[in-house]
């Protein structure tokens, strides 16, 4: 099976509610769970066409052009050549099946080869071991540790502050650099 990106589409959005409103997938993110009705999720992406300067939302489809997962740098900053990343793969299914590692090189690539960002920085929970995997797997590093940043299933957990400089990302894809 093939994956690729494409910009985030309005027929997207009946499926991304869906995972939105999925208790266990967002038990996984450092979002917290809240019900989200599709009218929150029309003006959500309603809002993303307005700040596309600052913000790209990708969906990761396959080849029948059928959306698997959701990745997005937001907050970019082009003074300081930054941004955040955001990755979700919506159903269970398809996690470990290498498209998380996939998205986040493609959308790397584009944030350092395109947008010529200097640093592309993410949060993830403490508990989420593959995500962190996954990232490690690409090059991100470890900055520090958000003790008790998120209040999840009536406990607070930490996030980690992971980031990956250009230079680094060019090394790692070239195999120069572990």
């Amino acid at each position: 099976m093939k994956f690729k990106l494409r910009e985030l589409a309005r027929k997207d959005l009946n499926i991304i509610n869906s995972w939105r409103n999925d208790k266990d997938l967002i038990s996984y993110l450092g979002a917290n769970y809240r019900y989200i009705d599709l009218e929150i999720d029309v003006a959500w992406f309603d809002n993303y066409l307005k700040e596309r300067n600052r913000t790209v939302r990708c969906s990761i489809v396959d080849e029948s052009d059928t959306i698997i997962g959701l990745i997005s740098l937001t907050n970019i900053d082009y003074i300081n050549s930054s941004a955040e990343l955001h990755i979700m793969i919506g159903n269970m299914a398809n996690r470990e099946k290498g498209i998380g590692q996939f998205a986040i090189q493609e959308i790397l690539n584009h944030a350092f080869n395109n947008l010529n960002l200097h640093k592309v920085e993410l949060q993830v929970l403490c508990t989420n071991k593959r995500a962190i995997h996954v990232y490690e797997k690409v090059g991100f590093k470890q900055d520090g540790i958000l003790r008790d940043a998120c209040f999840k299933n009536g406990e607070y957990l930490d996030m980690i502050v992971m980031s990956i400089l250009k230079d680094e990302f060019s090394l790692k894809k070239e195999g120069l650099y572990e």
